[in-house]
């Protein structure tokens, strides 16, 4: 996705990294270079406005249930082999009988 347009920060760059900045999980200097892109940049704009909105959804559906702890250990672990550059084993993404029906109760 690009507008086409030259700019200091590049789109590819912008979107390879726009969770970092949703979560403000980056240093300021870099949040100012993508908050003065998508001044910039229309579609890049359109893009963090959506996965803002897709965020604060699952937040307000989600945001008040408990995660059990081993769900997360086996989520951060899968993020961590995921930035490391590690291929993810697909047996890894299975889900426990008790998540399953956590899930179906809902």
């Amino acid at each position: 996705m690009s507008c086409g347009e030259p700019h200091e920060t590049e789109c590819a760059e912008v979107l390879d990294h726009l969770y970092e900045f949703l979560d403000r999980e980056m240093p300021d200097s870099d949040c100012t270079k993508f908050e003065v892109h998508f001044g910039e940049c229309s579609p890049c704009l359109e893009k963090y406005g959506l996965e803002q909105a897709v965020k604060k959804l699952v937040k307000r559906c989600c945001g008040q249930d408990d995660v059990p702890a081993d769900l997360r250990s086996k989520v951060m672990g899968r993020i961590d082999l995921i930035r490391s550059g590690q291929a993810v084993p697909e047996q890894d993404v299975t889900v426990s009988d008790t998540e399953q029906r956590a899930t179906a109760a809902e």
